[in-house]
C-alpha cells in the first residue's frame, strides 16, 4: 500500500523513525517490555459523534504480545467498538517524580471481539495477569477483545522516541502459536518451586523480596507477578517449541523448574 492510500484509508503513519534513538538504546526491546509489564492503560474509542473517548481498563497480552481486554456491554467503549473497531492503548510505566520523565507506550489500531475456541486461551491469560477478573469474566454480558497493532509509538524520556509499525512489536504467529499448546503445563511446573520464581526476579530482574509466580510465557520470555508488581524475564534465545523452550529455561539457571 503506498503511503498516499494509506493516508487516504485513515492509517496512522511512522512519525519518528528508531533510527533517530540515541545510540545503544534499545527502543524496540523497550517497547515490547512496555507492552508486556503494564496491567492497566487508557483506552480511547471513538464515540458516535466523532470525538476519542478515554476510559481506564484491564490489560493483558496474547502470545505474540497483542494486547487484550475484557469489557461489559453496558461499558460506552464496548459499544464504541462495536461500531468502530479503531483504538488508541496508551500504556505508561509511571513511578516517583515527573509522570513524563517515565517510559511509555501508545498503541493504535484495531479491536476484534474474541468468541469461539480462541476464548479458552484468552481468557486463561488474561485471568493469569488478573486474577480477580474471574468473578466476572464468564458474566454473559462481558466479552474478550484482541487488538491488531497497526503503529506503537514509543517514548522512553528525554530524546527517547520512536514510532514502529505494528508488525514489529508482535511476535510470529506460527512461533507463538507453537508455545500456547505447552504453555499452561510448563507455567503449572514453574510455579511449583516459588522459592526458585522469587530468586530469579531478584537476580535477573532487580525486583523486590516478593511471592513471585509466572503468569505468563512466549518466545521471547516470562511474566512474574507478585501483588501489584510485574517483572519481565527475557529469554538469551528465542523458543519456538517446547525444546527450545526447556534449553530457555535452562540457559537462566533455574534448574530445579527446568527438570
Amino acid at each position: 500500500m503506498s503511503e498516499q492510500s494509506s493516508k487516504q484509508q485513515g492509517e496512522p503513519q511512522l512519525e519518528t523513525p528508531a533510527s533517530a534513538l540515541p545510540p545503544g538504546y534499545e527502543g524496540l526491546a523497550e517497547a515490547r517490555r512496555l507492552l508486556r509489564t503494564i496491567r492497566a492503560g487508557a483506552l480511547a474509542t471513538l464515540a458516535p459523534e466523532g470525538f476519542p473517548f478515554a476510559s481506564l481498563v484491564n490489560v493483558a497480552t496474547d502470545i505474540d504480545g497483542a494486547p487484550l481486554i475484557l469489557t461489559s456491554a453496558l461499558s460506552s467503549h464496548t459499544r464504541h467498538m462495536l461500531v468502530d473497531p479503531r483504538v488508541s492503548l496508551l500504556l505508561s510505566e509511571g513511578g516517583k517524580g515527573d509522570p513524563l520523565a517515565h517510559p511509555r507506550l501508545t498503541l493504535v489500531g484495531r479491536m476484534a471481539q474474541i468468541s469461539g475456541s480462541p476464548r479458552a486461551l484468552v481468557k486463561a491469560r488474561f485471568l493469569a495477569r488478573h486474577p480477580k477478573s474471574a468473578l466476572y469474566a464468564d458474566f454473559g454480558d462481558f466479552s474478550f477483545w484482541r487488538m491488531e497493532i497497526v503503529r506503537a509509538h514509543l517514548n522512553g524520556g528525554f530524546a527517547k522516541a520512536a514510532t514502529y509499525d505494528g508488525a514489529a512489536i508482535v511476535l510470529d504467529a506460527q512461533e507463538s502459536a507453537a508455545l500456547a499448546s505447552c504453555e499452561s503445563q510448563t507455567l503449572e511446573r514453574l510455579n511449583a518451586d516459588l522459592d526458585g520464581l522469587r530468586a530469579m526476579a531478584i537476580k535477573l530482574c532487580g525486583a523486590a523480596d516478593a511471592r513471585w509466580r509466572a503468569s505468563g510465557l512466549d518466545p521471547e520470555g516470562l511474566d512474574l507477578l507478585a501483588g501489584d508488581s510485574s517483572a519481565r524475564v527475557v529469554f538469551a534465545q528465542r523458543a519456538g517449541d517446547s525444546q527450545s523452550l526447556e534449553r530457555a529455561l535452562e540457559a537462566l539457571d533455574f534448574v530445579a523448574s527446568a527438570k
